[in-house]
């Protein structure tokens, strides 16, 4: 069954945020919280929230600087703003208890929010959002290296030829993979101080590997039931990223996927079906 989906906006401390959630049968069906990466936005889950949504409730938030949500004048962006926000969102739409899915910078604004409310997540959903040194590549090491004084480095990123990269590199089959993705990410990108709004975040990375540590203490303390689906093509979080897991959530759930960075996009027939499995399991 193909899920009804609202589109609105509500207001967090001055900003605007756009979600997309599904409505779901049953009032009390399973919360998951996506949260997305850089340079996209919620639109990336659409069809996760199309597949499963008739079942559980999907909430998919746009970060700052991404999508359809409006900041004010003068907003920091950094990943500890970036968290306020989504936790101030969930306070407003009154998620008391959910599950998380965590996707490249999405990660980082997730396990800022796990950390300050621990009591209401749920569980984990992994998708190529990294939190251990070992899943680090050069390049991803690269890039958090980059200073303002190289802004040109990471400028060159946010090109229609770097967006599309992202999204091909890795995948087995580009065919599968539909150009509306890096298309309406690239559109968003253009927009005028948008470049801006990711360059900040992209400067403030090193913080999140500052914050390994605290983040697997977490894991370590409350064992969180975990799903990892990870596609093992990615340019910037690799397989070791993914295993490294493991070593805190044992018990977790390792998918290893022949896919790139979004994996998503071409893997979704075997992710959707894990992460109702997940889900079901959870909530049990």
């Amino acid at each position: 069954m193909i899920a009804r989906v609202a589109h609105r906006h509500v207001d967090v401390d001055g900003v605007r945020v756009f979600y997309r959630e599904s409505l779901p049968d049953r009032p009390d069906a399973p919360v998951l919280l996506l949260l997305h990466g850089s340079p996209s936005a919620s639109h990336q889950f659409r069809r996760l929230v199309d597949a499963l949504g008739s079942r559980y409730r999907l909430v998919a938030p746009d970060h700052p600087g991404s999508g359809h949500t409006e900041v004010p004048d003068g907003f920091t962006y950094s990943f500890d703003r970036l968290a306020d926000v989504v936790e101030g969102f969930v306070d407003r739409l009154g998620l008391t208890r959910f599950a998380l899915y965590l996707f490249d910078f999405g990660a980082p604004v997730g396990f800022r929010l796990a950390l300050r409310r621990p009591g209401r997540v749920a569980g984990l959903v992994v998708q190529n959002g990294n939190a251990y040194a070992e899943g680090l590549s050069d390049a991803a090491r690269d890039f958090i290296a980059v200073t303002p004084d190289r802004e040109q480095t990471v400028l060159d990123l946010f090109t229609l030829e770097a967006t599309r990269g992202q999204y091909e590199g890795g995948t087995a089959d580009p065919a599968l993979l539909a150009p509306e993705g890096w298309l309406l990410d690239q559109l968003f990108l253009d927009r005028p101080g948008r470049r801006e709004a990711q360059l900040a975040p992209a400067y403030d990375y090193r913080r999140n590997v500052e914050a390994y540590p605290d983040w697997q203490a977490w894991l370590r303390e409350h064992r969180p039931p975990t799903l990892i689906a990870w596609g093992v093509h990615d340019p910037f979080f690799t397989e070791a990223g993914a295993r490294a897991y493991l070593r805190d959530v044992p018990d977790a759930a390792l998918h290893l996927l022949d896919a790139g960075h979004f994996a998503l996009e071409d893997q979704l027939p075997v992710i959707a079906p894990l992460v109702a499995d997940f889900l079901d399991r959870t909530a049990a």
